[in-house]
C-alpha cells in the first residue's frame, strides 16, 4: 500500500500545485481543505490523522493576510503558530513526517546578502511573529522529522497574486508605478510544490536532515524589476512600469526591504535548489494568461 500524504490548507494556491505534483506521482494524497481540518483544533486533527493515517503531512494551511494580521494577531497566531504545533504533536505519536511552509518575514529584512537558513531571525511583523511561532513548534516538537521550508514572493495560475494582476492592469493601465525598492525570489508555485514533494521522499528515505530549507527561485529583483518582466512576456514595453518606493504604498504591515534568501541547506538533502526566477516564469506564463 502506497504511503498516504496528507495535505492542510489543499484549496489554496500552493496546496492545489502539491496535489497536482503528488497525482503525477501517482501518490496516494489527501486533500485537506479548511472545512476538512481546522488545524488549530486538536480533534479535528486527530480524526483526520486516525483515518488517513499520513506518512507525510504537508501544511500549506496558514493565515496569509499580512496586514490584517497586525490588529487580529491572535486569530493569526492560532492558524499560523497554534496549527503547526498540533500537527507536529499529532506527526510526533503517529511517527510521520512534517513539512511547514513558512515565510520570509521571519527575517528582519534589513540584510544585504541572502539570508542562510540558520540566520538568526527577527520578525517585524505581526504575521512574521505568528509564523516563526509555528516554526519553532515544528522544530522543536519533530526535531528528526520536521521540516521547515522557507518561501515568498508567490504567484501560481491557482489564486490571486502579483503576475495575474500585473497582467490584468497591462490591458487597462497606460502606466503603473511599482515599488522599486523591496528586492525579493519570485517563486512558481509549482516549482515549490515540486521540492516539497522531493524533500518528502528523500525525508522519508532518511536522506534529507530534518530543520530549515529555504524554497525560493534563484536569483533577484525586485517587484519593479518583476513587473517588467511580466510585461515583456505580454509583448508590452516594460518602460510603461515606472519605478517608485515603498514609502508611496504604506501598508499596516512594513514590507522587507530584502526578502531574497539562501539555498545551501538542499545540497544536505541531494536536491537541486529551484531555478532562476525568470526562467520559471517564462514556462508559468501561458498557465497563468489561461487562467485570467
Amino acid at each position: 500500500m502506497n504511503a498516504v500524504w496528507l495535505v492542510t490548507g489543499a484549496a489554496g494556491m500552493l496546496g492545489r500545485d502539491v496535489l497536482a505534483r503528488l497525482a503525477d506521482e501517482d501518490v496516494t494524497a489527501v486533500a485537506a481543505d479548511r472545512a476538512a481540518v481546522d488545524v488549530a483544533d486538536a480533534a479535528s486533527v486527530r480524526a483526520a490523522f486516525v483515518r488517513h493515517r499520513p506518512a507525510v503531512v504537508v501544511n500549506c494551511a496558514a493565515w496569509t493576510a499580512v496586514d490584517d494580521a497586525e490588529t487580529r494577531e491572535e486569530a493569526a497566531l492560532r492558524v499560523n503558530g497554534t496549527g503547526p504545533g498540533v500537527l507536529a504533536g499529532a506527526c510526533h505519536e503517529l511517527g510521520a513526517v512534517l513539512l511547514q511552509v513558512s515565510t520570509d518575514y521571519v527575517f528582519a529584512g534589513d540584510a544585504a546578502t541572502p539570508y542562510a537558513e540558520n540566520d538568526p531571525t527577527g520578525p517585524r511583523t505581526a504575521y512574521g511573529r505568528t509564523k516563526l511561532a509555528g516554526e519553532r513548534a515544528v522544530l522543536d516538537t519533530l526535531p528528526d522529522t520536521g521540516y521547515v521550508v522557507r518561501t515568498a514572493w508567490l504567484y501560481g495560475a491557482a489564486g490571486g497574486n502579483f503576475v495575474r494582476t500585473m497582467i490584468g492592469l497591462e490591458g487597462v493601465r497606460e502606466t503603473l508605478d511599482v515599488v522599486d525598492d523591496q528586492r525579493g525570489q519570485p517563486t512558481w508555485t509549482a516549482d515549490l510544490a515540486d521540492r516539497l514533494v522531493r524533500l518528502g521522499r528523500a525525508a522519508r528515505a532518511g536522506t534529507a536532515p530534518a530543520g530549515v530549507y529555504h524554497g525560493t527561485s534563484g536569483g533577484e529583483t525586485t517587484w519593479c524589476g518583476f513587473a517588467r518582466e511580466v510585461f515583456r512576456l505580454l509583448g508590452a514595453d516594460p518602460g510603461r512600469v515606472r519605478p517608485t518606493t515603498g514609502a508611496a504604498f504604506a501598508r499596516p504591515a512594513p514590507r522587507p526591504a530584502f526578502s531574497v534568501l539562501g539555498h545551501e541547506r538542499w545540497a544536505a538533502a541531494g536536491i537541486e535548489p529551484i531555478r532562476d526566477w525568470r526562467d520559471a516564469l517564462g514556462e508559468a506564463f501561458p498557465a497563468l494568461i489561461a487562467a485570467q
